[in-house]
């Protein structure tokens, strides 16, 4: 007599992974971009649960000086062009190079000088926003 093969009953568990989505990804080139050139306190500004909001993050940072400021903005637009193959939809200050502001649509980029930061507080404009503080590298 032949005995029949118990079947074994294994239980198939998906695990989820979270894919980041575009506005997330294109974030973080930016960052890494800011990085890349020494940028000073980079912080994430996480507009996407506030009403109205004109985009899904700001992010935003420092430099000492003005060529220091034209770096960080170029290699910005150096990683994210390499990485996504996009440019900024609008750029604007780099006459003056105080405040270079980088607009990708859905991830706005602005770089400071530290004096022009403090002056225009735009983590003090969106203090309801999620504000995270981005380690340098």
């Amino acid at each position: 007599m032949l005995k029949a093969k118990k079947s074994s009953s294994r239980k198939v568990v998906k695990k989820t992974v979270k894919v980041k989505d575009e506005s997330e990804q294109l974030k973080d080139h930016v960052v890494s971009g800011m990085q890349e050139k020494k940028a000073k306190e980079i912080v994430c500004i996480d507009m996407r649960n506030l009403k109205n909001a004109v985009t899904d993050f700001f992010i935003v940072c420092h430099a000492d000086s003005r060529t220091h400021i034209e770096s960080i903005a170029r290699s910005i637009e150096e990683y994210v062009h390499d990485k996504t193959k996009e440019d900024p939809l609008y750029k604007e200050g780099f006459t003056n190079a105080e405040w270079i502001l980088l607009d990708y649509s859905n991830v706005v980029a602005h770089i400071f000088l530290k004096e022009k930061r403090d002056f225009f507080g735009i983590e003090r404009l969106w203090a309801d926003a999620e504000i995270k503080q981005i380690a340098s590298h």
